[in-house]
């Protein structure tokens, strides 16, 4: 069951990074390097503040979304009402999800689609080297240590029965 959850939860955040770029790359500006991101401005085909706005608009309920998902499938789908197992489902999912995106979103769909690239910036590199993905995904690694610990007091918070 939980290789089912995590393959709906990795799903989701497919969805929600294609939702959130649509059909143009542009609107998902925000996820590409600095480089990248100079060299459009430069272009003029779309600007600082727009990108800025973007971001904002697509960040909050990104995190909203794959948080709510997350304590509905601990807390109401697995039933999950004590802190240890609630902290080991979320330290899963938070750990698979982090290198879900780093190879299987970063890596490959982004490093093999013509989707993302961006005319004009053609010439500069806009994927993670497998050197910066296994960095980037290491420090999340330790960062979802304790983003699992507040899940799973969430988890308990919302879902505990009450004495």
């Amino acid at each position: 069951m939980i290789l089912l959850q995590l393959c709906l939860f990795c799903a989701l955040f497919t969805l929600m990074v294609k939702l959130g770029v649509g059909g143009n790359a542009l609107n998902g500006l925000f996820f590409y390097p600095k480089p990248v991101q100079e060299k459009v401005y430069e272009l003029g085909l779309t600007d600082r503040e727009t990108v800025n706005r973007k971001r904002k608009r697509f960040m909050p309920p990104f995190f909203l979304v794959m948080l709510c998902a997350l304590l509905l499938i601990i807390g109401l789908w697995n039933g999950v009402r004590s802190f240890g197992p609630a902290y080991a489902q979320a330290l899963l999912f938070l750990e698979v999800m982090n290198w879900f995106d780093g190879i299987i979103i970063d890596r490959l769909w982004v490093g093999h689609s013509a989707f993302w690239i961006i005319p004009g910036t053609e010439g500069i590199p806009f994927v993670q080297t497998w050197k910066q993905v296994l960095r980037k995904r290491g420090i999340l690694t330790l960062i979802w240590i304790a983003g699992a610990a507040i899940v799973a007091g969430l988890v308990l918070l919302l879902f505990k029965a009450p004495l």
